[in-house]
């Protein structure tokens, strides 16, 4: 049995198949007990999440509305200059989120792109929030150098299993993917890494995810967790839906297999309804992204979200307060 002292990094596929089919509500409890036992079960850590370059990717994943391969409405925009960056970090400060993330629609970046986004990390740093961004593939040397420039977390998403990934992108392996997360890890740098439901993979796939994730060398500090957005344009639009509650039991399952990790409701929660995400919360989701906008998609209005919390109890978790706080009132 996992316990809040202790972690596992060698899951069997069987082992996590046998949770997924226990009873919801068994599922659930023995969730719960382990997130109560881990974290603040009333504390949520909020982040928000720019797009600081739009459009034209030249990768062909199937959910992406990005992707060059794919013919969206969306608008492609150059890398944003910086002042309208800290813009929005500091009006993301002003709304309550401690973590500001920054995508970049790039295949990998190139050494004169990553010096913009050095500026920008700095930059976001220096107003008091912890600092995440996705660039797509890394090399060793460019992992080290946002190190040096002090980011706390880097987002590569594994998306699916290993045997279902091929369904959804093949412009770059499974392997790539968990050598970016590598030489992240390696360089000294939180690891933020998860992936997307509801993309016609089956429950094994969704297990054999959590698997790869949870068996890394380290658990990833940080687990998003997405439901698909279907736009219009991509091959998975009009993909049939995944029931909620299979959602709900993916989210209980991360929580088992990776107690001291945050899992994040990321994309899809405006499909989902408040009792949806009120049970993702109870079953071990701490974090979310507020704003109105995930780099292209919808996200909940905040008005919504602080009026879900107030019904449910949640604080937005204090990056800044001692671990021995934000475990308060878990008894």
């Amino acid at each position: 049995m996992t316990t809040a002292s202790t972690a596992r990094y060698d899951w069997s596929l069987q082992e996590i198949e046998t949770l997924f089919d226990l009873p919801f509500s068994d599922l659930l409890h023995k969730a719960h007990t382990l997130h109560r036992s881990c974290h603040n079960p009333n504390a949520v850590q909020i982040s928000t999440l720019l797009s600081i370059k739009t459009g034209a990717c030249p990768e062909d994943c199937a959910y992406c509305p990005q992707s060059a391969k794919h013919e969206t409405e969306l608008e492609r925009e150059r890398l944003l200059p910086l002042d309208e960056v800290l813009e929005n970090a500091r009006a993301a400060k002003a709304k309550g989120a401690s973590r500001f993330c920054m995508g970049a629609a790039w295949r990998n970046p190139t050494d004169k792109n990553l010096d913009k986004v050095i500026e920008m990390i700095q930059a976001v740093k220096d107003e008091g929030l912890e600092t995440c961004v996705t660039l797509g593939m890394l090399t060793p040397q460019q992992a080290q150098r946002l190190q040096d420039a002090g980011l706390d977390y880097y987002n590569h998403n594994l998306d699916t299993s290993p045997e279902f990934y091929g369904e959804i992108i093949t412009t770059r392996t499974y392997q790539e993917r968990i050598d970016t997360l590598g030489y992240v890890r390696n360089a000294g740098i939180n690891v933020c890494s998860g992936g997307i439901l509801g993309m016609g993979e089956q429950r094994r796939d969704r297990a054999r995810l959590l698997q790869q994730l949870a068996n890394l060398p380290k658990h990833p500090e940080s687990v998003p967790i997405n439901m698909l957005v279907q736009v219009k344009g991509t091959p998975l639009h009009g993909t049939d839906e995944l029931d909620p509650l299979e959602f709900v039991r993916t989210i209980a399952v991360a929580r088992i297999l990776m107690p001291h990790s945050f899992v994040r409701l990321s994309a899809g929660r405006t499909d989902m309804s408040d009792e949806t995400q009120a049970l993702c919360f109870f079953a071990g989701a701490n974090s979310i992204f507020y704003g109105e906008t995930l780099l292209t998609t919808p996200n909940p209005e905040q008005q919504h979200d602080r009026a879900l919390f107030d019904k449910l109890g949640i604080e937005p978790l204090d990056v800044n307060a001692p671990a021995a706080a934000n475990l308060s009132n878990t008894a």
